[in-house]
């Protein structure tokens, strides 16, 4: 008996760290099945247009699924037909599988191309790995065109993002922006006065793009885009578009967009509720490994809509990065796009300076 009681005590002391990432899964799924979005979804035609890409964009018959390619001669991207003064941005996205380092598949929203020097964006960034390694990805706003304050946090996904569709949705109202995997949500930014001009405000369009990001994206570049694996397909569908079109220029928003911003704040996604606040808590815990509110050598003063949570702040060194867990670090590098701060999305160390 006491020899059965000691063989259960060491299975569970063997077993527990995976019994803990089991509990967090099961937390997850449980909010997933149990806080699922009411949303109603529309073709790509209802809302987007070609970018970039031509032949590459792919769109099935009844236009409710569209793939971006990249070959060895070009990548692919659409933008959403109109611009949108807030708005719910949201489609299920499956990334490449296999070899997919030197990838960047973004999923985003910007203004670049009206206000140049000002801009304002969000962003979901996807970052390829060599076979076998996971896919990372980032998140990161910019408001005002305040590209040398970079605000990307890091992290690892709990799935093959390759296997099967997850929903990836931004959220942007007046008062908050929040970013969801699924119906988690992982990221939450709340607007206070001192951020100013840098709360991202000018309306902006939806891109989602796959393109050749071999000088950065995994492990600062020592692993590039191996065209023998092209070509390299995303895919997207159930795409939802929620907000008001609105033009650039103009100063004031219409009557109807008050309604519309009514409607963002008051929809299920708009609240996040005290069980979706738990899993956001569990999957920053477990799978962020860089914050830039953490990273007192870039910002000895954190940027003032930092809330600084003593439990994650433990955890991360002066640098951002994680103290413990070699998996989870790597070095920033700086992308030629825009001027962003990247990281290589490889679990190997970068021997590469910052930058």
């Amino acid at each position: 008996m006491v020899k059965n009681k000691m063989d259960c005590s060491c299975r569970w002391f063997l077993s527990k760290p995976f019994y803990l990432l089991l509990l967090f899964l099961f937390s997850i799924s449980c909010i997933t099945a149990n806080a699922a979005f009411n949303l109603s979804t529309i073709s790509f035609d209802e809302g987007y247009s070609p970018l970039f890409g031509d032949g590459n964009l792919v769109r099935s018959p009844n236009g409710r699924t569209a793939r971006l390619l990249l070959d060895r001669f070009t990548g692919a991207g659409f933008i959403s037909s109109k611009m949108y003064k807030y708005g719910f941005f949201s489609a299920n996205i499956k990334l490449p599988g296999e070899y997919t380092a030197g990838l960047c598949v973004a999923f985003y929203t910007s203004n670049g191309d009206v206000f140049e020097k000002t801009h304002d964006e969000l962003d979901f960034e996807f970052l390829g790995n060599t076979e076998g390694k996971p896919w990372r990805f980032q998140t990161n706003l910019y408001g005002n065109g305040s590209t040398w304050r970079g605000r990307e946090e890091r992290y690892r996904l709990w799935f093959d993002p390759s296997k099967q569709f997850h929903r990836y949705s931004i959220l942007w109202t007046a008062k908050n922006i929040i970013f969801y995997i699924d119906d988690v949500p992982i990221r939450e930014v709340i607007r206070n006065e001192e951020m100013g001009s840098e709360y991202p405000s000018k309306p902006m369009s939806l891109y989602a793009t796959i393109w050749d990001a071999s000088s950065w994206a995994t492990s600062g570049g020592k692993y590039k885009v191996n065209y023998k694996y092209a070509p390299f397909v995303s895919e997207f569908k159930d795409f939802a578009l929620e907000g008001c079109p609105s033009d650039p220029i103009e100063e004031f928003p219409s009557v109807d967009c008050y309604e519309s911003y009514s409607r963002l704040e008051s929809a299920d996604y708009g609240t996040i509720t005290r069980r979706q606040r738990s899993a956001m808590h569990k999957f920053r815990q477990r799978f962020m490994y860089y914050s830039y509110c953490y990273d007192s050598l870039r910002y000895p003063v954190p940027p003032p809509e930092c809330v600084l949570i003593p439990s994650e702040r433990d955890r991360f060194r002066d640098t951002g990065r994680l103290k413990f867990g070699g998996s989870h670090q790597g070095r920033k590098r700086r992308s030629r796009r825009r001027g962003r701060v990247q990281v290589p999305s490889t679990v190997e160390y970068d021997p590469d300076p910052d930058v």
